[in-house]
This record gives structure tokens, sequence and C-alpha cells, in this order.
């Protein structure tokens, strides 16, 4: 028979007032609660593993190798006789990895120091570069900009030792910074003074925290719908989504088993940090950077660094998540919504204030 509930609650507070007393703090005294009966279905669906052994389990690297051919076939194509491209590699500053990446520059150079530079990271848990990002970094270039898009480590398309080597919020954000010194010693053309780096998603994310690490050389950061706060995220996406991280070979834990390590590595916890301009957009209707986790970040944004901070909350836009990377896949041009004109246009205003592409490098306009 079950305790009545009165009786159930003096029991308990006995409990807390007794804690002290034998020596024990409330987590303890909780954790010595009297067991359930274990439900194994539920146990079964709870459970997270902390093993790195099993990350990827099930992954065909094949497939994903054979994908990001097609990719870079793609790129090949679409950029033939309309700009200067090709990949290169670097090596991560953490001194581990060789990070591939793309390039992507105007055809006709203007000289030292004659072009500003995004540094673009592409977003997913374990994602890569995809020819959706064309039809934005056309206009980048065309604005002036040299564009660098690394794939840094847990990106997919390079086989397993890549992409077991995820460390979301860790070394993946040397690796992209490393770009910016990869640029300044083989691009005589870009200017080191006017480079900043930008993403959607985990993209957004990485260029936070590029921001929220100084010394660090950006002039500014933009964050579209940008993963905000980890100890948030991985309690409301539950187990599936959880794997991804406690995995991973650095982290190893969930939240609870790793707080320090998930505030250091959650944007809006870092926010005092940031010195430099940032731009965030965001959306109602994101289902996966869910606006109860991002509008943190915005809410910490605005109260902490109003001086330097740009953002806008879009009501219900088309394509929530992607609200801003509408694309046309067939003919790789944009498709869009009022919400992703108006957010292209701010963001290209934002970092042509704080960038100046129009500049040749000697300070004068280029037409």
């Amino acid at each position: 028979m079950k305790t009545p509930f009165r009786t159930a609650l003096l029991l308990a507070s006995t409990a807390l007032v007794l804690a002290p007393v034998l020596g024990l703090d409330s987590g303890e005294a909780h954790a010595q609660r009297a067991q359930a009966e274990v439900d194994m279905d539920r146990a079964r669906a709870l459970y997270v593993s902390n093993d790195p052994a099993d990350h990827s389990l099930g992954r065909n690297f094949e497939r994903d190798i054979e994908q990001k051919a097609v990719t870079d076939s793609i790129y090949a194509a679409v950029t033939a006789g309309v700009m200067d491209y090709r990949k290169i590699t670097y090596r991560s500053s953490v001194g581990d990895m060789d990070i591939p990446a793309y390039l992507f520059q105007p055809t006709e150079k203007r000289g030292e120091h004659g072009h500003a530079a995004l540094i673009w990271v592409h977003g997913g848990v374990h994602g890569n570069w995809t020819p959706n990002y064309w039809p934005f970094v056309q206009e980048a270039v065309e604005r002036g900009y040299v564009v660098i898009a690394p794939e840094y480590r847990g990106s997919t398309g390079y086989g397993q030792a890549h992409h077991d080597a995820i460390d979301y919020g860790g070394y993946e954000v040397d690796d992209s910074a490393t770009a910016y010194d990869w640029m300044v010693e083989n691009l005589p053309h870009v200017d080191p003074d006017r480079v900043a780096m930008m993403g959607w998603s985990h993209g957004g994310y990485i260029s936070l925290l590029a921001a929220a690490r100084p010394p660090h050389p950006f002039r500014a950061v933009v964050g579209i719908v940008p993963v905000s706060n980890l100890i948030f995220r991985l309690s409301f996406k539950g187990p599936n989504y959880q794997h991804h991280f406690s995995t991973q070979e650095r982290i190893r834990g969930l939240p609870f088993e790793r707080r320090e390590l998930y505030v250091e590595r959650s944007p809006v916890y870092q926010v005092d940090h940031i010195e430099v301009p940032v731009l965030v957009h965001l959306a109602t209707n994101d289902a996966d950077v869910n606006f109860e986790e991002a509008e943190m970040l915005v809410h910490a944004l605005q109260i902490k660094k109003p001086h330097l901070a740009e953002t806008k909350i879009y009501e219900d836009p088309r394509g929530g998540h992607s609200f801003s990377r509408l694309v046309d896949m067939e003919t790789l041009t944009r498709d869009d919504s009022p919400e992703q004109r108006d957010s292209w246009n701010r963001v290209w205003t934002f970092l042509e204030w704080n960038l100046r592409p129009y500049l040749d490098g000697q300070g004068a306009v280029v037409n």
C-alpha cells in the first residue's frame, strides 16, 4: 500500500532536516532514496553512452566520401569562369590534424590587403560544406570578399578518423580560426584587419565561441539561428541527440557530469567575453535550434552587449531553421521569402559597415 501523501511529505521534510546532522548534503540524501522497480524499456530508451567507441555506430563513411566528391564536382562546375576556386588544406593550430577547406576568391585580385575576407563555417553536428551555400557565396565574392570555408574536425566526407575527431565547441573552434592564419600567410591580397567569421546553426555557434575567446583577429561575427545553450539544448532534445555529445572523446558525458565544460562551450554563458560587433538572427518557428533555446542568447546580448549586438527575431518565417538559406536546388539560386531578403540585406549591411569590402587596401574606394 502506498504511503499517504501527508506522511510522505513529513518523511521527506525529516530527511532534509536530518541530512546536515548525518553529514550529508541534500544531493547525497536524494541519491540514497529507495530504488523503484526499473522499467527496462524506459531504461533502454533513456540510456546514453559515454564511450567514444559508440559514437559512430552504423555510419557509412564510404557513402559520405562519395557524396563529398559529388559536392566538389558541383563547385568545380559552377565556379568555372566565375571566380577563383580551389580546395586547400592547412594544419590546425591544435597541431594534430589537417583541415580541408574551400577557397572562393574574385578572379581579379586588388593587390596587397585589397580584400576583406569571411571565414564561413558550415553547420550540422556532423555536417559539411554543401551546394546550397553557393548562391550566397557567389554574392559575397561579387561584393569583393575572399571566402574560406573550413571542414573542421567532425565534418563528413573525409573518413572515420576525421569524423570521430569531433570536438563540439572545443578544438573545432581552433580548426576554424586557423583558416585566418592560412589566409594571412598565403594570400597577401587579404587584409588581416578586415576578417569576420560567420555561419548558420552550428557554424554560427562556432563563430560566437571564437569571438568569446580572445585574443582573436576577427573584426565582427555573424550567427544565424546559432546553437546557444548546450545545457538546455541537450535536455530539450533527449537521449538520441545527447548521444552525439556524450560519446565525444573530449566530452565523455552529459551536462550533469561535465557541468563546467558545457558552460564553457555554450555561447549564452560566454557573452561577457565578446568585444566585437555581433549580428544574430532567429526564427520563432525554428524546430532545430528551438526558439526557447536561442532567445536566451538574444536576451543576454541585448542586456550585456547592447553597444555591440545587432539582433532580429523573425516571426514564423518560411523555412524555420533554414529561413535565410532557401535555395532552389535544381538551379542553385536563391528561393527568396521576405524574411530571407531582409535577413541578407541586414547581413551584407552589417559586414559592409564593419569590414569595408569596397576599399582597395590603400584607402581608395573600388567601383
